[in-house]
C-alpha cells in the first residue's frame, strides 16, 4: 500500500510517502515556518537530490497543497496523480485512555483527539490541524490516527497509577501514559525478526534514547511499564528535559526564584537535562567531544547513563527474564560511549557487551553482545514513519495487530 505519512507541528509539516510492501520511501520532505512569513520547504523525491525552496503558506492546508503539487509535478514528482495515494497516516501524540490501537479517523475520533488536546496542548492541536487539512484537500482518502500513547495502554494499573488522591485520576485522568510508543513497538518487532523468535515469546527492554528519551519493559509484545509519564517530562535525563526528580524541588525553586508555573515548565522542559547539567549543549556529540578535561561534561555523561541504568534495572526485576536490551534513536543508535556505560558490569545479569563491536556500530541493526552472553544486546534503528504507514495499512485492511 502507498501511504502518505503526515506529522504536523505548530508551524511545520513533515511527510513521507511510503510503499509498505517493500518498506520503500518514495518521497519525503519538511515544510517549516508555516504562517510565519517566508516558509522553508526542503524535500527529497525519488532519486533526485535534496531540494530547498521558499513558498507561501499561511496555514497547514496551504502547505499541504504545495506538498501535493510537488509530489505530482513534472520536475519533482513521484506520482502520476493523487489517486496513487491509497491512505494517509497521521502521527497523533496523545490518545489518552480512548485508544488502545491506531484508529480510522471518523467524527468520533476527531472529537476524542480534540478532547485530549488538554493533555498535550503543544502537540495534539497541530496534529488535528494536519488531519483537517488532509480532509479538506484530499476528502476521498481514508485517514488513520497513530497514537504515541496507544502502545502503552496495555500497562497494568500498578504501572500507570500515581499515588495522588484518587479523585485527581477520576477528575483529570492524571496517570502515566507513556510516549514514543510507535518507536518502541517497531524496534521490538524488528528485534524479534532479527532473533528469529515470535515476539509473543520475548521479554524486551527497549531504550529509545534521543533528545527525548524513554525506556519500556515489553512482555510478549505488550508494554507493561515505561519511563515517561503524564507528560514526556518524566523518566530519564534528556536533551533539555530534567527527567524524574523530587517534586518538592520544584516548589522550592519556584519560591526562591519567584517563578510562575509557565516559567517553571520552561525551565524543566527547555533548560534542564543534558543542556542544563553541562552548560554546553543538549547534543551528546558535543558533550563527548568536550568530555576530556571538562568536569561538567563528565558529570553529565555519568548522570545520564545512571538514570538509564536505573530504569533498565527496575524493568529487569519487573520482567523476571530479559531476552534482549535494545538501543535505538539518535543516541541509542550512534553513541557507543553511552551504550558501553549503560551496560557496564552487567555480566552477572547475563549481559556481556562486545566492546569492539559496540565501538564500530552506528545506526545499523547489530548484535553487540559477546557470543557467550546469555541475553542479547541489540542496536535496532527505529523507523516511526514506516511503523505509522504499516499501522495505517493494518487498520484499513482490518488487520490491526
Amino acid at each position: 500500500m502507498k501511504v502518505l505519512v503526515v506529522n504536523c507541528g505548530s508551524s511545520s509539516l513533515k511527510y513521507q510517502f511510503i510503499e509498505t510492501r517493500d518498506s520503500l520511501v518514495l518521497a519525503k520532505g519538511l515544510v517549516e515556518r508555516i504562517g510565519l512569513g517566508e516558509v522553508e520547504y526542503s524535500f527529497t523525491h525519488g532519486n533526485l537530490p535534496k531540494t530547498k525552496i521558499t513558498i507561501q503558506a499561511k496555514n497547514h492546508t496551504e502547505a499541504l497543497k504545495e506538498v501535493l503539487n510537488k509530489l505530482t509535478s513534472k520536475e519533482y514528482g513521484v506520482l502520476e496523480s493523487l489517486d496513487e495515494i491509497e491512505a494517509i497516516g497521521h502521527r497523533v501524540v496523545h490518545g489518552g485512555e480512548s485508544f488502545y490501537h491506531s484508529a480510522l479517523i471518523t467524527d468520533e475520533v476527531l472529537k476524542a483527539i480534540e478532547v485530549n488536546c488538554e493533555l498535550a496542548p503543544l502537540h495534539n492541536p497541530p496534529n488535528l490541524q494536519g488531519i483537517l487539512a488532509c480532509e479538506e484537500v484530499l476528502p476521498s482518502k481514508k485517514q488513520v490516527a497513530v497514537f504515541d500513547t496507544a502502545f502503552h495502554q496495555t500497562m497494568p494499573e500498578e504501572s500507570y497509577m500515581y499515588a495522588l488522591p484518587y479523585e485527581y485520576y477520576q477528575k483529570y485522568k492524571i496517570r502515566r501514559y507513556g510516549f514514543h510508543g510507535t518507536s518502541h513497538r517497531y524496534v521490538a518487532m524488528k528485534a524479534a525478526e532479527f532473533l528469529g523468535k515470535p515476539l509473543e515469546s520475548l521479554n524486551l527492554i527497549t531504550c529509545h534514547l534521543g533528545n527525548g528519551s524513554s525506556i519500556t519493559a515489553i512482555r510478549g509484545g505488550k508494554s507493561i511499564d515505561t519511563s515517561m509519564g503524564f507528560t514526556p517530562l518524566e523518566g530519564v535525563v534528556m536533551g533539555t528535559r530534567s527527567g524524574s526528580l523530587d517534586p518538592a524541588t520544584l516548589l522550592y525553586i519556584m519560591e526562591k526564584e519567584s517563578l510562575t508555573p509557565k516559567q517553571m515548565s520552561d525551565l524543566l522542559n527547555k533548560k534542564s537535562g543534558i543542556l542544563g547539567l553541562s552548560g554546553i549543549s543538549n547534543d551528546m556529540r558535543e558533550i563527548n567531544a568536550a568530555e576530556q578535561g571538562n568536569a561538567r561534561a563528565q558529570l553529565t555523561l555519568k548522570v545520564l547513563t545512571h538514570s538509564i541504568r536505573r530504569y533498565i534495572g527496575a524493568y529487569m526485576v519487573e520482567l523476571g527474564r530479559v531476552d534482549a536490551i535494545i538501543f535505538t534513536a539518535g543516541i541509542g543508535e550512534n553513541d557507543y560511549v553511552v551504550r558501553e556505560l549503560c551496560m557496564e558490569n552487567m555480566e552477572n545479569w547475563g549481559f556481556a557487551l562486545d566492546k569492539e563491536k559496540n565501538k564500530q556500530t552506528r545506526g545499523t541493526l547489530t548484535d553487540i553482545s559477546l557470543p557467550n552472553s546469555l541475553s542479547r544486546i541489540l542496536v535496532v534503528p527505529t523507523n516511526e514513519e514506516l511503523m505509522i504507514a504499516l499501522e495505517t495499512q493494518w487498520v484499513i485492511e482490518g488487520k490491526e495487530k
